[in-house]
């Protein structure tokens, strides 16, 4: 979730963003014709002059048992009839300086659908006292004790509560969901399946994504135990005390009380996230056994959802709306039946709209590439069906700060342009053979789709008792030399020793035209991981006989 912020924060609202939802608040506060007036000039007036009487907003703290007070807003429907009960809403708060102000553009829509709507931002975040605490016991802790103030309100229907959060609030939702049965119905947006994985995929720390949590955060509002933790991964320290962080704070830990439960759980993430793990979203959705939905979007953590918070339209608040009209008996939404499986764009038609019963049934069958030798003469391997391809070795030397490749040159904001048509664009005569591999298929005789699970195997061997890689699939048009991301992974190896490692890239959807060629690049750095060499040294890539080198890719015809 895009947060206010300096040039430089990738997260970063626009300064009339921000304005914007401070005067928001003001109307709320105080709906007068001047204070709503002030919403004209962004089309607003007329909404939350709706807003103003069909509801009645006001602010507070809730005390919670240790004193601390939690910064809150609660939304409630003026006219119930004596008796008469509403469904609730309940929204933590996403990270970042404005707190649970991030929702304001979702609150007329749950008004007029009839619910009590309750923001609120987690201790230490924005207004709020206390210590961050990241998501975890004493933040669900807080959501339970949140909830006895919410129930204990007249006119508040306790059998019919929701939570909805994006990012921090999405885990948050999650994690007070599993803890609380008087929550019915969940929506994550930005969600985490695995909070140990988005930290620290296949042994390599995700270092940029990590510091720029971290800088929202505000080290000094955070507890001593998430300082602690903050010390051991920038030190690469990831011992059971980092672990049990992590775990406390992974909805997947909680698998087994959703799905006895039953409980509805609405998630939506992106093709190329970078913050949270894809694959570890993928996983829980798999797992869950009640009623599930799942969007997987264009772009980066954020991206989908931040128009529809501002009040606009967006495909997971409207999937959001939906959801909770279905579990909680509400009419937020358009009317519609909630989706329920699989719901997703591929790269790069925003336009697009495809459903699939469930990750089975959405995933293609994988399809074999044989990574194969560098012909004499050349500077690239192909890469082809048909005979593994032995008996081979490709050098790495040591990678400086540019490759010419990374994953995303800026957290968030490359996403933000893949959404509007406009994705990175690398030009592969620049990536330095020195310190990169590349392995080429023919040209694509047909326009073809990647649409599921990635894996590939390599034999790999570090000069060093630790050495990081990092895979990445390119679409390539071999007329222009330029291309497009599909996917990555990195890899950290702990061992000298010649070792064979499988591993996935990120799921990927994307259509390749025809004559298009698919590009294998692994190098030994990028400034997005840790790199976990112990100095800078070279890396050797090999193919064994009987453990020959290849990727799996989910490829098929369009049909």
């Amino acid at each position: 979730m895009p947060v206010n912020g300096s040039a430089e924060n990738p997260f970063a609202l626009s300064p009339d963003d921000v304005a914007r939802l401070e005067a928001i608040r003001a109307a709320l506060l105080d709906p007068s014709p001047r204070r709503i007036g002030m919403l004209d000039q962004w089309g607003l007036a007329d909404t939350y002059e709706v807003q103003a009487e069909v509801a009645e907003y006001r602010e507070f703290p809730i005390a919670m048992a240790d004193g601390t007070r939690i910064d809150a807003g609660l939304s409630m429907p003026r006219r119930l009839a004596p008796g008469q009960t509403c469904p609730a809403v309940v929204m933590p708060a996403p990270l970042n300086d404005l707190g649970r102000l991030a929702y304001f553009g979702t609150i007329p829509r749950w008004t007029l659908g009839g619910y009590a709507v309750l923001t609120y931002s987690q201790r230490g975040l924005a207004r709020s006292e206390g210590e961050i605490q990241v998501a975890g016991p004493q933040d669900v802790a807080d959501g339970v004790e949140i909830l006895n103030w919410l129930t204990a309100l007249e006119g508040v229907d306790a059998d019919r509560i929701g939570c909805f959060g994006a990012s921090y609030g999405a885990g948050t939702s999650l994690l007070l969901a599993a803890e609380d049965p008087r929550v019915k119905a969940v929506a994550g947006a930005s969600a985490w399946g695995d909070l140990f994985t988005s930290l620290f995929e296949n042994g390599t720390r995700h270092v940029r994504a990590f510091e720029a949590l971290v800088a929202l955060f505000h080290e000094e509002r955070c507890s001593t135990e998430f300082r602690n933790v903050i010390a051991k991964i920038r030190d690469n320290v990831i011992d059971d005390e980092v672990k049990e962080f992590a775990r406390l704070r992974s909805p997947m830990q909680h698998l087994k009380t959703y799905n006895e439960r039953r409980l509805p759980i609405l998630m939506t993430t992106y093709w190329h996230e970078t913050i949270f793990s894809v694959p570890a979203v993928i996983d829980l959705f798999t797992q869950l056994q009640g009623p599930t939905s799942l969007l997987v979007q264009i772009g980066d953590h954020g991206n989908g959802e931040l128009p529809g918070l501002f009040g606009a339209i967006s495909k997971p608040t409207e999937m959001t709306y939906r959801w909770m009209d279905h579990h909680l008996g509400g009419s937020a939404g358009d009317g519609a039946k909630p989706h329920f499986g699989i719901r997703s764009e591929y790269m790069h038609n925003l336009l697009s709209d495809l459903s699939h019963r469930d990750w089975a049934d959405y995933a293609l069958p994988p399809q074999r590439f044989h990574l194969g030798a560098v012909p004499d003469g050349q500077q690239d391997a192909p890469m082809a069906q048909g005979q593994p391809q032995p008996g081979w070795t490709r050098s790495l030397q040591p990678a400086g700060q540019d490759t010419g490749i990374v994953v995303a040159p800026k957290l968030i904001q490359t996403g933000l342009k893949e959404r509007a048509g406009l994705p990175h664009v690398y030009r592969t005569a620049d990536i330095k053979r020195d310190v990169a591999a590349i392995w080429t298929t023919a040209p694509l005789e047909h326009p073809m789709r990647v649409q599921g699970d990635l894996e590939a195997r390599l034999t790999v061997k570090p000069q060093t008792d630790n050495a990081t890689f990092v895979a990445y699939l390119l679409d390539c048009n071999p007329r222009t030399g330029r291309a497009a991301i599909i996917t990555h992974a990195p890899y950290t190896l702990t061992d000298q020793q010649a070792t064979t490692v499988t591993f996935h890239l990120q799921p990927a959807h994307y259509v390749l035209g025809k004559g298009r060629q698919l590009q294998l690049v692994i190098t030994g750095y990028d400034p997005f991981f840790a790199d976990d060499s112990t100095i800078p040294a070279a890396l050797e890539i090999t193919s064994p006989q009987g453990n020959e080198s290849y990727l799996d890719i989910p490829l098929a015809p369009l049909p």
